[in-house]
């Protein structure tokens, strides 16, 4: 007797199917993400920090 922990070692992984909006909404969630980093104000002990290096 095949247990289902085997049936399902040996079947093939099932992938999740996306729509193009899905992927379009998540390529503009990660593009909002990374303009906030780009916009963030650099912490002035950083800067004070950096400052040290030269």
């Amino acid at each position: 007797m095949v247990s289902d922990h085997e049936t399902s070692k040996n079947a093939p992984p099932q992938r999740a199917t996306k729509s193009r909006g899905g992927d379009q909404e998540m390529g503009e969630a990660l593009r909002s993400v990374y303009q906030q980093t780009i916009d963030e104000q650099i912490p002035p002990e950083m800067l004070d920090l950096l400052g040290k290096l030269e």
